[in-house]
């Protein structure tokens, strides 16, 4: 996931442009996953964008034309950051989860510890890109409680997504009295992107 200044320069060059293009993007041949590596990182990336399209989309469309002078706000910028980083780890867990419950049933992969791994290490590398360590923390301590009492066998087709899109609607910087009034279109925007992710890897995955 790529670092992030409190600026709107910033954000509009760096994290819009993967929405402004992904039209673009679906035409592009993509590399297929045959290994562990490729895994991680379609799973950092993929939630990274899912996060991003997301939260920023739905923040520009209930701001309106009113949007840009936000983002000259030092406290709606923390607060969209650590909305961000929230929505980003459990981004990074369902998707995690999905691809391995997925792998286990449909390529006969059991080593699903590597769903640690994998999780671990990339949690470890954003450290770098100033995701805070509260939230790392709390992520690891997540992803260990879901992996204890996850059923492997139906997850991939059991609303893997939806404490993403639950996320999203929470930790979102807008007044609760608004934000209830957008609920099924918040929680629908999240699920029709990951609909996309999921499609894709189904048509990537060569392990």
């Amino acid at each position: 996931m790529q670092k992030y200044k409190l600026s709107w320069k910033d954000l509009s060059f760096k994290d819009f442009k993967v929405y402004l293009f992904a039209l673009f993007k679906a035409f592009i041949p993509k590399k297929k996953i045959k290994n562990l590596d490729e895994l991680e990182h379609f799973i950092q990336t993929k939630s990274a964008w899912v996060t991003q399209v997301t939260l920023y989309s739905y923040l520009k469309t209930r701001m309106g034309t009113r949007y840009v002078l936000h983002f000259d706000n030092d406290v709606f910028m923390s607060s969209v950051n650590l909305a961000k980083w929230n929505i980003y780890s459990i981004a990074l867990q369902d998707l995690t989860f999905f691809t391995f419950s997925y792998l286990k049933v449909n390529f006969n992969y059991q080593d699903t510890n590597q769903a640690k791994e994998i999780f671990n290490k990339i949690l470890d590398d954003e450290i770098s890109n100033k995701m805070p360590l509260d939230i790392v923390e709390e992520a690891k301590k997540s992803f260990y409680e879901r992996f204890q009492n996850l059923n492997w066998k139906i997850y991939y087709k059991d609303l893997p997504f939806n404490p993403s899109a639950l996320s999203l609607y929470k930790w979102a910087p807008i007044a609760e009295e608004l934000k209830s009034l957008d609920r099924k279109i918040v929680l629908n925007s999240m699920i029709l992107k990951w609909d996309i992710i999921r499609d894709e890897f189904k048509k990537l995955i060569k392990f």
